[in-house]
């Protein structure tokens, strides 16, 4: 589970056997776990976390989807749509 972003309580990463699936990131803090696509941004999963707390991660996403779509490119090697 190589980890891409911290920022601020979360931990952006992705699982190295996911290559099939489009780009996306897991976000996890505690108990909570969410998954969000990257392209477009919207949210795929969510286990625990509250509404105010997916805005919050989905800004984040948002601001950094062009540093996240590169790294997964980066690491899965192929411009996955």
């Amino acid at each position: 589970m190589p980890t891409v972003l911290r920022e601020g309580p979360y931990r952006f990463y992705w699982y190295s056997h996911e290559p099939g699936e489009p780009p996306h990131v897991h976000v996890d803090h505690g108990d909570h776990s969410a998954k969000f696509w990257l392209r477009p941004v919207a949210l795929a999963r969510n286990i625990g976390y509250s509404a105010q707390d997916l805005r919050r991660i989905r800004r984040i996403v948002e601001a950094r989807q062009q540093d996240l779509l590169e790294a997964w490119h980066g690491y899965f090697g192929s411009e996955r749509r």
